[in-house]
């Protein structure tokens, strides 16, 4: 059965499988098709998924590339960065590509099912007016819920399934891909942390999160990552949200959440997932607060932008109980 089709642009096609049979015949043509036009062939899946395509496509396993998802994806924000370096370092000269990704799979939280869908979403606007490449995203229709099906027809131009491939009706387009995300974010529970914040008291946000972090059992090294990723998204909000922010600060048995207020327009969707370019003038916050924590969560609402940085704990550490963080003056 031929897969071929002509891909004069960026084609993202979401691809509907049910079981290993159908994973197997809807993506080993696919590879092999790409290596017979001599592209690159990038692979983003679960290590059982990569094994049993290797046993597959038995030698010509040897010319693909082949990654983790687990590893590449755990924050969804990190996908698209891997992908650019993919384009950029094997796409030279325009040169034609193909690949799959999964990044939603049974398993992942709520949290990250939300921002792998926007991640699918924002693939569109990073890709969709650059060079031609084609990329296969496999949803498993046994495993997920019939709501996460109906948001890849509206985040993938195309969807395939049984070997057929159509124009997805209910593509929202590259333009609305980008749009605001004011997709509410569910409220804590209790034991929030909470300050305002103003230029000076970035050292009193730092040692907030250090504080609750320390009490949850997040470790050293862990700590400081969520510390310095918090740094940046509260510098962010002096410089970009209005000079001045609210943080919360709060825990459950899986993870700590910083939380930072501001009342900035986030209008640059895909900001969090640009390499900055090496002047130091670059915006780099955003950035660099998704390298040093496990999730990170960007909402615009009519009032101004939140921040959520998650970080996963350790769920056997008790936690101990905290005292009310001081707010400081706007």
């Amino acid at each position: 059965m031929s897969m071929s089709h002509d891909v004069d642009k960026f084609r993202h096609e979401a691809m509907l499988y049910s079981g290993w049979p159908d994973f197997i015949a809807g993506t080993v043509p696919f590879i092999r098709e790409g290596l017979q036009a001599g592209e690159p062939v990038l692979v983003v899946e679960s290590p059982d998924k990569i094994d049993i395509l290797r046993v597959a496509l038995d030698h010509d396993a040897d010319h693909v590339l082949f990654a983790n998802m687990a590893e590449v994806g755990a924050n969804p924000a990190l996908i698209i960065p891997a992908w650019r370096d993919f384009v950029e370092l094997h796409g030279a000269a325009g040169k034609r590509l193909r690949g799959i990704g999964e990044p939603i799979w049974k398993g992942r939280t709520a949290d990250e099912l939300v921002e792998c869908q926007r991640h699918e979403s924002l693939l569109n606007v990073a890709f969709g007016n650059g060079q031609p490449w084609w990329l296969l995203c496999p949803y498993d229709v046994n495993a997920l819920d019939e709501s996460v099906i109906e948001e890849a027809r509206r985040s993938h131009e195309f969807v395939s399934q049984g070997g057929t491939a159509r124009q997805s009706e209910a593509y929202r387009g590259i333009e609305a891909s980008g749009g605001p995300f004011d997709r509410p974010l569910p409220e804590p529970g209790s034991a929030i942390r909470e300050m305002s914040f103003g230029p000076e008291d970035l050292i009193s946000v730092r040692q907030l999160v250090v504080r609750v972090a320390t009490d949850s059992g997040l470790g050293v090294a862990r700590t400081g990552d969520l510390v310095t990723a918090v740094n940046e998204i509260a510098t962010n909000s002096l410089i970009h949200g209005g000079g001045k922010g609210t943080i919360r600060v709060w825990r459950d048995i899986t993870k700590l959440t910083c939380e930072v207020r501001d009342a900035g327009r986030y209008d640059r969707p895909l900001a969090d997932r640009e390499r900055p370019q090496p002047r130091l003038s670059e915006p780099r916050g955003l950035w660099l607060a998704n390298q040093f924590c496990d999730l990170l969560q960007i909402r615009t609402f009519p009032d101004g932008t939140v921040v959520r940085a998650h970080m996963r704990r350790d769920p056997n550490h008790n936690l101990h109980v905290l005292p009310d963080a001081k707010p400081t003056a706007d």
